[in-house]
């Protein structure tokens, strides 16, 4: 169960931090106050524990020496009969591991100076009970192969705590120094070892409260920027919430101004824009209102004097062989364009209902491949006329889907017309398609084409690819923007490809089921012998 809510908590994190600023500066700030904090406290640290070794140094390399200096002051008063020279080791060191054990430091009695490759681990030393002497280093033994001066260096002190047996490993200082015995008349080193305990404890209690302070200044700086950040955040956020609105369409949300910062002048600039956007979407509504009614008056105060006009025609049309050649064209001439004038009215008539949202479907069962069939023999004198032949390339079974057929036949109608003006002759093939989702149909052509952009500006009122081109199929420029209309009320796709000189593909696909969701169509855009699919 945890696993499977895992990725969805990770999901709205990543979302959350993709929309909130306000998360992403308080972040940022605490990281990069965390990497300051951190180098601060690591350089206090290493100066602290240098000033406490340093420290540490001075107070051993004295004790030890004051220590030494006893040891010969000793050895000068010794009696001269006393040529024992083990007694007088440990007359000489004895007092000193005593003294270790009180103050908290260990003794290694070595030597004499001379046995070549002799090493305290090789036996005879004298040293504190306890004491692990591989805890005198041997580089620091062999300094003292030879008669040398008090030296120092860092070591690790092993050794076995007598009351409970538990083995020891404590970080410490050992300081060697010489001293010469009167009995035998040779050198001994003396080594003592002075653990850092103290020090350790105190660079302990040291980090502990550089730890502690850190994580409260970041506690204390994420608060702050929080803080500060929502000074700022908070308004934007009004503005967005705002802004959200004035798009869905509530044109009087204002912000709320407060005060005389920034911020304030801020909104104030955003009210006198959103101010002005309503009015002039106001504007732009009342005339695009003006201009749907305007055109629908129109286009019925037109149909009655056209009826009339169509009247009058028609009898000079049938009469036309009566009259003498110049009439008779004439005659002819007018019919042809009453028939487009016509056409050019029922063309405004349905723009204005899409304009005016008054455009309903009357979805039934539609079989795409009978309806390519009936628009194929509806344009065979047209495509008779300019020489072209179309073709269909569907399957043998029925591809069906929810649509109003008269629509869905005036779209193909209006695609098919369009590519037998412009094939040049060649054919015009009608390929139908569909799968489980959605159904297409692609009418493609060999002609003219279309060149770069074209493909999203052809389905505009009234645009021509080429101005001077003449219309031969009778087109009022309003096909294809109507086709696109029938298409969005239906929910599907309405696309175009082209190339100057290839030709062009217009593909339209809709749902199996009216209202269903598009994702992909069963026919591809680019037409299989396309340049760039052969390539």
């Amino acid at each position: 169960m945890a696993s499977r809510s895992l990725p969805d908590a990770v999901r709205r994190g990543l979302t959350f931090w993709r929309r909130s600023i306000q998360a992403r500066v308080v972040a940022s700030t605490v990281v990069l106050s965390a990497a300051v904090v951190s180098v601060v406290g690591w350089f206090l640290l290493q100066q602290t524990r240098e000033g406490l070794l340093d420290h540490r140094v001075d107070a051993v390399v004295a004790e030890a020496n004051n220590e030494t200096m006893e040891a010969r002051r000793r050895l000068v008063a010794a009696p001269g009969i006393d040529l024992d020279y083990s007694s007088q080791q440990l007359d000489l060191v004895e007092p000193i591991i005593q003294r270790g054990q009180t103050r908290g430091f260990s003794v290694v009695l070595a030597g004499p100076v001379g046995d070549s490759g002799a090493r305290i681990a090789d036996g005879g030393a004298k040293y504190t009970s306890g004491l692990d002497t591989s805890s005198v280093p041997v580089a620091l033994e062999r300094r003292f192969d030879e008669a040398a001066p008090t030296a120092w260096t860092y070591t690790r002190i092993r050794s076995v705590d007598q009351s409970t047996g538990a083995e020891e490993d404590r970080p410490g200082i050992v300081v060697g120094s010489q001293v010469r015995l009167p009995s035998d008349g040779q050198t001994y080193t003396l080594y003592y070892l002075f653990p850092l305990d103290d020090e350790r404890e105190t660079l302990a209690l040291v980090t502990r409260a550089l730890l502690t302070a850190g994580v409260l200044l970041l506690v204390l700086v994420a608060g702050l920027t929080w803080l500060v950040t929502r000074q700022v955040v908070t308004p934007i956020r009004l503005a967005r919430r705002v802004a959200e609105r004035l798009a869905a369409g509530q044109l009087q949300e204002r912000l709320k101004v407060s005060g005389d910062d920034d911020l304030a002048r801020l909104a104030t600039s955003f009210n006198q824009m959103a101010s002005s956007l309503q009015r002039q979407i106001r504007q732009l509504e009342e005339l695009s209102r003006v201009q749907r009614r305007f055109v629908s008056d129109v286009s019925h105060e037109l149909r009655t004097p056209l009826t009339t006009v169509r009247m009058a025609g028609d009898v000079l049309h049938d009469a036309r062989r009566a009259f003498d050649p110049a009439t008779a064209r004439a005659a002819e001439l007018l019919q042809v364009e009453l028939d487009r004038f016509e056409t050019l009215l029922a063309d405004l008539l349905e723009i204005s209902r899409f304009d005016a949202g008054a455009a309903v479907l009357e979805t039934d069962d539609v079989n795409l491949v009978d309806v390519a069939h009936r628009i194929v023999d509806a344009t065979r004198a047209l495509a008779a006329q300019r020489d072209v032949r179309v073709l269909v390339d569907a399957p043998d079974h029925p591809c069906l889907c929810e649509a109003d057929v008269r629509r869905v036949e005036r779209i193909l109608r209006n695609l098919v017309t369009n590519a037998i003006d412009h094939a040049e002759g060649d054919d015009v093939v009608i390929r139908v398609a569909g799968d489980t989702h959605a159904a297409a149909i692609a009418v493609r052509d060999h002609g003219v084409g279309l060149a770069a952009g074209e493909s999203s500006m052809v389905f505009n009122r009234f645009w021509r690819a080429d101005p001077a081109r003449a219309r031969t199929s009778g087109g009022t420029g309003l096909g294809l923007s109507i086709a696109l209309e029938d298409t969005h009320l239906h929910g599907g796709w309405l696309q175009a490809w082209g190339r100057p000189g290839e030709g062009a593909q217009f593909r339209l696909t809709l749902p199996r089921r009216a209202g269903g969701a598009l994702r992909q169509s069963p026919l591809p855009l680019v037409p299989a012998d396309a340049p760039e699919t052969v390539a």
